[in-house]
């Protein structure tokens, strides 16, 4: 699987090339703790070769299936992303950039499936709920969100009196 998403580096002239990949659910399919499982998705590799190194902007666009953290239900969200990668041949190098990777001067193909997936998934919403409409209203499950609303606990009036004490400490 992850032959399709390989740059193949041995007789490959310096300069600029360009590089195209579809991404879908075959995609996902082979992470298995991935939550998402299905994503239409292009991976634009735009590779500068040099001597030394490769430099590459790695741009990704479509869209992706992922759970609504309010009502649980899956829905489409569009995603883009820009990564710039630099692939440094020769001798390994410190790991501490992610954004930097060494390869061997002999390897003939550089693998993108697991940065393709890290940048994905860096580009999702920390928040991920179904977006409003055009009047501003949740398109939610309409039928969770009630439930939701029947299962919140309102604030309550009954404060443990231990906290007066504390309190009593802090205004000191």
């Amino acid at each position: 699987m992850s032959g399709l998403y390989v740059i193949p580096l041995s007789g490959l002239k310096e300069g600029h090339h360009t590089f195209d990949f579809e991404i879908g659910e075959e995609f996902f399919e082979e992470f298995e703790e991935s939550e998402i499982k299905e994503g239409r998705l292009t991976a634009i590799v735009e590779m500068e070769k040099r001597s030394s190194h490769l430099d590459l902007v790695v741009r990704i666009s479509g869209t992706v299936m992922i759970s609504c953290d309010r009502c649980l239900e899956m829905f489409s969200r569009p995603l883009e992303s820009e990564n710039r990668l630099l692939v440094k041949l020769g001798k390994s190098i410190s790991e501490d950039d992610p954004d930097i990777v060494s390869l061997p001067s002999d390897e003939h193909e550089l693998d993108l499936m697991q940065h393709f997936y890290e940048y994905i998934y860096l580009a999702l919403p920390i928040k991920r709920v179904h977006p409003d409409d055009n009047k501003g209203k949740s398109t939610c499950n309409p039928e969770m969100l009630k439930k939701l609303k029947e299962l919140l606990v309102e604030d309550e009036k009954h404060i443990d009196p231990r906290w007066d004490d504390l309190k009593k400490l802090m205004n000191n």
